[in-house]
C-alpha cells in the first residue's frame, strides 16, 4: 500500500477442488474472493505478492512464471470467466472475430463461432458487434463463450451471472454444470446464492480475507443449514427467506480486529472472540452450530 503498509487481502485459504466438482466462493463485495481468483492464474498487480502453494497437478501457479501461465495455463489449463467482462474484451474486434481466434489458438478448428456463442447463449445476431456495442449482459455472455472454447480443466467463473435476467442465469448456471458434469472442475465466485444453489457440489464462504466455512452445497442450502454465524445470516438476507439484513459491515482489511473479524457483528459473540478462530476444515467459530443440530 502507499506509504510502505501492507494488507493482507486472503489469509490461510485451503481447499481441494477435484475434477467433476463446482466450489461456489460466495461472502460479501471485499473479502478477497476475485483476489484469490486472481493470485491462480498470476493476475495480482504489480504491489501484491502471495505465498504458499496452489498447485494444479503438479504445477505450482503461485511460482510459475508469466511466459508459462501465458503459453499453457491461462485459456488451456485454467479458463476464465472475468468480473469485468467488457474490460476484457478487445475492443477494436467483433466478437465473432475474437471467438475465431480463440478457437484456432486453443483448438486448432476453423470456424465454429455461432455453436461456441450458442453455449453462453449469446444471439447469433450479435457476432458482429462491437463490445462497445453489447449491453452488460451481453458482454457477459460474450466472456463466457470465450471462457468455454478451451475446454480448460479447471473454470475459475468470478459473477458469471452479473447483469443477467432469471432465466438466462439459470442458462448459464445449466450450462456450468453441464461443464462441470463432463468432468471438468469449476470454482464460481457469485453472490447469486441461488445460482449457487443450483449447480454447486460444495460452498465455501468467505468473511474479511478467510474462509470461515466449507460445506456440502446441499447440506448448507437445505437442512441442517450453514454451520457459522455469518453463512447463516447471509441465507436470512435472501427475499425468499427472512429477508432480514445483516447489522453493521464489514471491517476493513487494513483494520481488522485481533479475533474474531465477524464478533462485531455476531448476536453469538462472547470473549472467546477477542482470539482468532482456528480453521478446522469445515468451519472457523467459537460457536459453530453442530453439524448434526
Amino acid at each position: 500500500m502507499p506509504g510502505g503498509g501492507e494488507v493482507a487481502a486472503v489469509t490461510d485459504a485451503s481447499f481441494r477442488l477435484r475434477p467433476g466438482e463446482c466450489l461456489a466462493l460466495i461472502g460479501e463485495s471485499g473479502c478477497g474472493k476475485s483476489v484469490l481468483a486472481s493470485a491462480l492464474l498470476g493476475l495480482l498487480p504489480g504491489n501484491a505478492h502471495a505465498s504458499g502453494q496452489a498447485l494444479l497437478g503438479d504445477l505450482d501457479l503461485l511460482t510459475a512464471d508469466e511466459r508459462l501461465l501465458a503459453r499453457t495455463v491461462r485459456g488451456r489449463r485454467i479458463g476464465l470467466v472475468p468480473q469485468s467482462p467488457s474490460a476484457h474484451l478487445t475492443p477494436v474486434r467483433t466478437v465473432r472475430s475474437q471467438l475465431r481466434e480463440t478457437i484456432r489458438a486453443l483448438t486448432g478448428r476453423h470456424g465454429g463461432e455461432e455453436a461456441a456463442a450458442d453455449r453462453a447463449a449469446f444471439p447469433a445476431d450479435h457476432l458482429d458487434r462491437h463490445p462497445h456495442q453489447l449491453s452488460g449482459g451481453l458482454a457477459q455472455r460474450a466472456a463466457t463463450a470465450l471462457a468455454l472454447v478451451g475446454d480448460a480443466p479447471l473454470l475459475l467463473a468470478d459473477e458469471p451471472t452479473t447483469g443477467l435476467d432469471r432465466d438466462l442465469v439459470e442458462r448459464t448456471a445449466d450450462e456450468l454444470r453441464r461443464h462441470v458434469d463432463e468432468g471438468h472442475a469449476l470454482l464460481m465466485i457469485t453472490h447469486d446464492l441461488a445460482a449457487a444453489e443450483r449447480i454447486a457440489d460444495r460452498v465455501a464462504v468467505m468473511y474479511a480475507g478467510r474462509i470461515v466455512e466449507l460445506a456440502d452445497a446441499r447440506a448448507f442450502f437445505g437442512p441442517p443449514g450453514p454451520r457459522h454465524p455469518y453463512a447463516s445470516a447471509l441465507l436470512d438476507a435472501l427475499p425468499e427467506r427472512s429477508f432480514t439484513p445483516i447489522p453493521g459491515m464489514p471491517p476493513e482489511l487494513g483494520a481488522l480486529p485481533d479475533g474474531c473479524a465477524f464478533a462485531a457483528r455476531c448476536p453469538s459473540a462472547t470473549d472467546a472472540c477477542a482470539a482468532v478462530p482456528a480453521f478446522d476444515g469445515a468451519v472457523a467459530c467459537h460457536h459453530a452450530r453442530s453439524p448434526r443440530a
